[in-house]
């Protein structure tokens, strides 16, 4: 496969640039994270079911889908500092609107709008993390971005998971308001300034969607995680109603699972800038293991907290997944970098939607862990398609021509 060269390294110090766009992922992870946590809070105060309320997990995540594509497909010729700021602008208004929901359709609304900017905005942050390294170290220079997202899960999930419990459950999002502010200002001073791609156009992003590679990859993505938020959605409800704990545990289990996800981000990161196939497959390979194990030892509280720190550690596909992507896209990188976190946001709203369906039918909350280990077999066969198609592609390839992709 081809390895598509870095941009033209961007202006500015890249340490700076780095801890700008990361606070906008601490900001995206928290909620995303945060609002699966918050499920039993707001079903409560809602008066509604559980698997109801995780309709609201779903419809943010209906939101990236429609987003990200729709957003890097008519940005395109934007400036990518413009672009972030007013994806963080959005961002802030759908929480901060999800924080004033009066209703159970009004927060379903307002959810959606909050995932709109959610791929575009991370889509072009890898773009922009990508170009400061040299082509050895993108997927490393990817995860230090991807680590404000895990380190969200450590610190502003269970921060706003104890508010949940304490003040309500509408200051998780409020707070994440005022983190997407901050991150525009950080953005404001720190990212470089550009004048846009000028050879980016919405004709040449759609382009994406023609290469196999990419379709794969992103069906991959879409199937491949929806394990991990089946479990991490109702989590949880899980330790209140199986393991039978306080909820004042929820918060630690949940900062042991951004333990996981951060280190596992960092070492699927490193691996995929050496051997990136390989990569993919062990991490879907220890996914399925480790939900695998889930239903097994619910009911025990140090068992499910070692095994939720396993699954968080399978978390590091996404920034495997995102260099692959920046491999096969070819000059349509904006669309592909958004449309990757589109799929993952299918896997959001298709794990929860799986999971609700087996508890709506009677079954019991430890069923998640099972559901969650199909769906990242499912991935990782999706994955091995892809490589077989690419390998059969290379060998009809006439002498001396690239495989297409």
């Amino acid at each position: 496969m081809t390895v598509r060269p870095p941009e033209r390294p961007a202006s500015g110090h890249p340490g700076l640039i780095i801890l700008a766009l990361a606070m906008g992922a601490f900001a995206i992870g928290t909620t995303e994270f945060a609002a699966m946590s918050l499920v039993p809070y707001f079903s409560r105060a809602l008066g509604l079911s559980e698997p109801e309320a995780g309709h609201a997990i779903s419809a943010y995540a209906l939101g990236v889908v429609v987003g990200a594509p729709t957003i890097a497909v008519l940005g395109a010729r934007l400036a990518r500092r413009t672009l972030l700021i007013g994806l963080m602008g959005m961002f802030a208004l759908g929480n901060g609107l999800s924080a004033m929901a009066s209703s159970y359709h009004t927060l379903l609304l307002f959810r959606f709008l909050s995932g709109l900017p959610h791929g575009a905005y991370f889509g072009v942050a890898a773009l922009v993390a990508a170009s400061l390294v040299p082509a050895n170290a993108r997927a490393q220079s990817v995860a230090k971005v991807m680590t404000g997202l895990t380190v969200a899960t450590i610190i502003g999930v269970p921060a706003a998971n104890w508010l949940g419990q304490v003040i309500g459950w509408r200051s998780g999002f409020a707070i994440v308001a005022g983190l997407a502010l901050l991150t525009m200002a950080l953005v404001t001073l720190f990212a470089p300034h550009d004048h846009g791609g000028p050879r980016s156009s919405p004709l040449r992003e759609l382009g994406a969607l023609r290469r196999p590679q990419v379709l794969l990859t992103l069906l991959t993505g879409a199937i491949g995680f929806g394990g991990l938020f089946c479990v991490y959605t109702y989590v949880a409800s899980t330790m209140i109603e199986v393991t039978r704990v306080s909820e004042a545990f929820v918060p630690l289990v949940l900062a042991v699972f951004g333990v996981g996800m951060t280190v596992g981000n960092l070492f699927w990161a490193w691996l995929a800038d050496r051997r990136q196939n390989q990569a993919a497959i062990g991490a879907f390979l220890w996914s399925a293991i480790a939900l695998g194990l889930f239903p097994l030892v619910a009911g025990n509280i140090w068992l499910l907290t070692l095994d939720i720190l396993l699954i968080g550690f399978g978390g590091g596909l996404g920034t495997i997944l995102q260099t692959r992507l920046m491999d096969v896209a070819g000059e349509a990188q904006a669309l592909a970098a958004a449309a990757h976190h589109s799929a993952f946001n299918v896997a959001n709203a298709l794990g929860p939607w799986l999971g609700g369906l087996a508890i709506g039918a009677g079954y019991s909350l430890r069923v998640t862990g099972w559901i969650g280990a199909g769906l990242s077999l499912g991935g990782l066969a999706v994955f091995v398609l892809a490589l077989a198609l690419h390998r059969r592609q290379e060998r009809l390839a006439p002498e001396g021509c690239p495989a297409p992709v």
